[in-house]
């Protein structure tokens, strides 16, 4: 598998321990996905980060193999991982503490699809009971929250468990999402699988672009031109703006700041319009594709140049009016705390592993694409764990991502006709790869056959961390949630699949 510098096959009795012992040994837990096969066999995929490398260990499971020892009870970071493989692949992790329905419901001791089965699942009749509650005693009422709120939100469904005020227990549903996008990519040629990972997060469209890109061009054994890169990483930032910007609104929207309210979500308008402007869709889809981009900015770079430099004074100075407000501040400070051991036992990902002290940042630690030769420096010395944490976090990179864009555009004014895309010839192969989307790392696993998709997994941040969001927490009370939330920035559809 390219893209994974170390890829080593482990007996299934073994792979717990496996992944548990690389862990100790200085090693973050990324993912964990499986793959079937035509002979109905089933490979688990285990995949760590250690350094500038990513590692895979891989776990067959032979035909009408149902199950394997659970990985959760050693790494419990795989938890979700695990539950998501025993809805989708009918593969029972033996141990696991807690095997309730993830991202299809189906209700417990019901037949799962399995891949290569000869039963057919077709219409899948989903249980929509109550989440049950898990906290009992005087005083203790549950709070149905979602999954259709209030206010521009995916759909998501909370069991809030609480006495009152503070909230001691919280369940997740996450299925409302679902649209069977493992499924959905198979098959595909090249061109509609790109269509495709542009709208699994539609918020994150140029970094799943992106991430699915670099695997076919990994694949193919190519590499996209230089002005190529940089005109990916003009777009990749400005998308990392606007989402963050979007989880400030959301703050704002929670605090009651009005005028903040208006001002950042003007900003972030402006940030999408001048996307719209560069290449003709607000969210920067049809710019990346595998070999390159479809062509040059729409906009010469000098006049793009002028707009950025004014939206970045124009952003900085309101953001800092809000940093200095006292009656927002405390509203995030010592909201949402995820400790400094939680998040790393976890291995968590982009501002909410940073916003506690984990600097972890793909183009820091494995760079790609033009971040190889621009200055570059991850953002880090949040150590505070806490919602106004995880904001600085994303407010330095906001800064970053301008001094990022700056560059590429600065270097693209003195490029005079370059090539923008290479030819990728055939393609067959498997491969890994990995992004800094607004959310944290994204990973993409792409497998093709003759120029068609076999398999292809994106494992976006907003899984990974949303794990943790009950662990945020600790001491809340129920007028907190709309900060811890936004603080976590995760998109549902990324998370659903």
């Amino acid at each position: 598998m390219k893209g994974a510098a170390l890829s080593r096959q482990v007996d299934p009795e073994l792979l717990a321990e496996s992944v548990a012992e690389e862990l100790r040994s200085g090693a973050r837990f990324a993912a964990l996905a499986a793959a079937g096969s035509p002979d109905a066999s089933t490979t688990l995929r285990a995949i760590l980060a250690r350094g500038r490398a990513l590692e895979m260990l891989e776990a067959r499971l032979t035909r009408g193999r149902t199950s394997y020892p659970a990985l959760t009870p050693l790494v419990p970071a795989a938890g979700w991982y695990e539950r998501e493989i025993h809805d989708l692949f009918g593969i029972e992790p033996v141990g696991h503490p807690r095997l309730d329905p993830l991202v299809l419901p189906l209700p417990l001791g019901a037949p799962r699809p399995r891949p290569g089965d000869p039963r057919r699942f077709g219409h899948v009749e989903l249980d929509t009971a109550p989440l049950p509650g898990h906290v009992s005693g005087e005083g203790v009422f549950t709070i149905p929250y979602g999954p259709v709120r209030s206010g521009i939100f995916e759909s998501v469904e909370f069991l809030v468990e609480t006495t009152g005020e503070e909230i001691p227990h919280l369940r997740t549903r996450v299925y409302h999402k679902h649209r069977g996008l493992d499924r959905r990519f198979g098959e595909l040629d090249v061109g509609d699988a790109l269509l495709l990972a542009e709208r699994v997060e539609g918020t994150s469209s140029v970094a799943h672009a992106l991430a699915f890109s670099q695997a076919v061009e990994a694949i193919a054994g190519v590499e996209a031109p230089r002005p190529a890169q940089l005109v990916r990483t003009l777009h990749a930032e400005l998308e990392r703006i606007a989402s963050h910007l979007d989880s400030m609104v959301r703050h704002t929207e929670g605090g009651g700041q009005a005028v903040a309210y208006a001002r950042l979500s003007r900003h972030k308008e402006e940030v999408l319009r001048l996307r719209a402007r560069l290449c003709g869709h607000r969210f920067g889809r049809g710019v990346v594709v595998p070999g390159g981009v479809t062509g040059a900015l729409q906009i010469e770079p000098g006049d793009t140049l002028r707009d950025l430099r004014m939206l970045e004074a124009a952003i900085a100075e309101d953001c800092r009016a809000l940093m200095a407000t006292p009656s927002f501040l405390d509203r995030l400070r010592g909201t949402g705390m995820l400790p400094p051991e939680i998040v790393l036992a976890h291995g968590a990902l982009g501002p909410v592993a940073r916003g506690s002290g984990l600097a972890d940042d793909v183009r820091a630690a494995r760079p790609y694409g033009a971040y190889r030769f621009l200055d570059f420096e991850e953002a880090s010395g949040f150590e505070e764990g806490d919602a106004l944490a995880r904001q600085r976090v994303r407010l330095a990179e906001i800064d970053q991502a301008f001094h990022l864009a700056r560059q590429a555009l600065e270097e693209l004014a003195g490029t005079p006709g370059p090539s923008w895309r290479v030819a990728l010839g055939p393609l067959t192969g498997g491969a890994l790869s990995s992004v800094e989307a607004p959310q944290g790392e994204l990973l993409y696993l792409v497998e093709v056959e003759g120029g068609r998709m076999r398999r292809v997994k994106p494992r976006c941040a907003s899984f990974h961390n949303l794990a943790l969001f009950p662990q945020a927490f600790r001491g809340d009370i129920f007028t907190d949630f709309v900060f811890i939330e936004a603080s976590f920035g995760v998109s549902m559809a990324g998370v659903s699949g």
